[in-house]
């Protein structure tokens, strides 16, 4: 998911659902991690549903996490799937800041999302952009409360709650891993003026993702 503002600094964080008093500016995950290609919409990486993670507490899995975290940062993002970075696993990662301050950071494997009654929750429509989509913002409408359940890296469980933009992009990163994009909710006419839009506007941020990457020393 794409933000041009996020956790620029520390304030009340949310490390994996749990409070905590503080988080580094750069996460240690960036720190570790490498800056990899992100996939862009036509590949078919992000058309198929991601496999299921079946082994934890891995130095492959662990090194990912950390590649995402550095690439989400390298791109700005809210949020990254695996398979935006070509790797078709159950596994994302957010570094956000909510509308209420609170910034959220972790990661999460293999996620469900818990069917919220009608009445605990109402849709909000938002622009909503996507590091896989480079470029566009269109407004889709989604649920304001999300509960997400899945493991953490060494398979212990996890349960994440978002309300408002959080919720937005657990929502938004979950269907990354079951293969669909924000563009298959637009009407066919907004995706096409959102795919024209990219297709204008990629180059340029592909050079500034590109300069980010190189002022991080990956």
């Amino acid at each position: 998911m794409d933000v041009q503002a996020g956790a620029a600094r520390d304030r009340r964080v949310r490390l994996r659902g749990i409070p905590v008093d503080s988080y580094p500016r750069v996460p240690p995950e960036v720190e570790r991690g490498a800056v990899r290609r992100i996939t862009v919409v036509g590949e078919e990486v992000l058309r198929r549903p991601c496999r299921e993670v079946t082994e934890f507490g891995t130095a492959a899995l662990a090194q990912l996490v950390d590649d995402m975290f550095a690439s989400n940062q390298a791109a700005e993002g809210a949020a990254l799937a695996a398979n935006q970075v070509g790797v078709d696993l159950r596994v994302f990662v957010w570094d956000m800041t909510d509308e209420w301050g609170i910034r959220h950071v972790g990661h999460i494997l293999n996620p469900v999302l818990d069917e919220i009654p009608a009445d605990q929750r109402r849709l909000v429509e938002e622009p909503e952009g996507c590091l896989s989509v480079p470029g566009p913002y269109r407004v889709v409408a989604r649920p304001d409360r999300v509960v997400a359940r899945g493991q953490d890296l060494d398979g212990n469980p996890l349960v994440i709650e978002g309300r408002g933009y959080f919720a937005r992009c657990l929502r938004h990163e979950t269907d990354h891993l079951n293969g669909q994009l924000y563009l298959d909710r637009l009407s066919g006419r907004e995706r096409k003026s959102a795919l024209r839009e990219m297709a204008a506007s990629q180059d340029r941020v592909f050079a500034r993702r590109a300069a980010l990457a190189a002022a991080m020393g990956k």
